[in-house]
């Protein structure tokens, strides 16, 4: 209840960010151009964002006959969390990761690397699995896809923005020329990286949420904790190549690389809360 709280306050956020920016542009025009751009970005996701990243991991549908036992699990999963059958990929790359994808539970999507295929046990395939089921029954695909729009969106403004601050445009004509030109760069730098900040945390939330309803999915939250465990650690020796910061917030663990500095920055919740979360839940058995 509190992730899904949350969630909301933060998008919430992410709107009234966005509204300030157009305004910050061009007053209420501005307002209006910044609300039709979302929209149009937020339409184009929703029908489109599924097709282009399965196509962009160079994902390929498979059938129950290609291989009778991922495709069995993800069927009995599916059935245990009340979904429709979603379709199942798998990703040429020995990288080991998992991630759902589709516009809403009728048109869903989930795919996994042979990697993650090969080094993990099947309770533990389940555990992930059961985890990416969650995320399309949380209708999370569509809360993380609202929320990277509205960061793009405000990404785009904010460069428009720091264009109109330094030529003088914008609303800083009503104010010092000086002062509003201050201020509108300010505004240019600052909400982005604002933006930034909370669709990583509405990121967050949802990958906590996910784990919680995935654990209640399989009904044994021991092993997606030692899946994430086994993947942390593989993922580190083993990265994907063709990974895009634009769509890692999709995959069960941060398919890039980097720094401590990077990872304060990362889409996904740190790695260790997670475990010690589905282990606590374990111990409870509250699930």
């Amino acid at each position: 209840m509190m992730n899904r709280l949350k969630t909301t306050l933060l998008l919430t956020l992410l709107t009234l960010l966005m509204v300030a920016m157009g305004s910050a542009i061009g007053g209420k025009t501005g307002m209006v151009f910044a609300f039709f751009m979302a929209c149009a970005m937020n339409f184009f996701s929703y029908w489109f964002s599924d097709k282009i990243v399965l196509s962009m991991y160079g994902a390929k549908e498979i059938t129950e006959t290609e291989n009778p036992t991922f495709y069995g699990m993800v069927r009995r999963l599916a059935v245990q969390a009340g979904l429709p059958m979603p379709r199942v990929y798998i990703i040429p790359s020995d990288s080991p990761n998992a991630f759902a994808t589709g516009r809403n539970p009728n048109h869903a999507a989930v795919a996994a690397t042979q990697g993650i295929l090969r080094i993990l046990s099947p309770e533990e395939l389940e555990g992930v699995m059961a985890h990416e089921l969650a995320h399309v029954k949380n209708r999370d695909i569509l809360v993380s896809t609202i929320a990277a729009t509205f960061a793009g969106a405000i990404s785009m403004l904010g460069n428009m923005l720091q264009w109109a601050a330094m030529f003088g445009g914008g609303r800083s004509d009503d104010e010092e020329g000086a002062g509003g030109m201050i201020g509108g760069l300010a505004m240019a730098i600052i909400a982005p990286i604002a933006a930034m900040l909370i669709q990583m945390a509405v990121s967050r939330s949802r990958e906590y949420l996910a784990d919680e309803s995935g654990a209640r999915i399989c009904g044994n939250p021991q092993s997606l904790a030692n899946a994430l465990r086994k993947l942390q650690m593989a993922s580190q020796m083993i990265p994907m190549q063709q990974a895009s910061p634009a769509s890692a917030h999709l995959f069960i663990v941060n398919p890039l690389s980097g720094s401590s500095l990077f990872k304060l920055f990362s889409t996904h919740p740190p790695m260790e809360e997670r475990i010690a979360r589905l282990e606590a839940m374990a111990y409870s058995r509250n699930f």
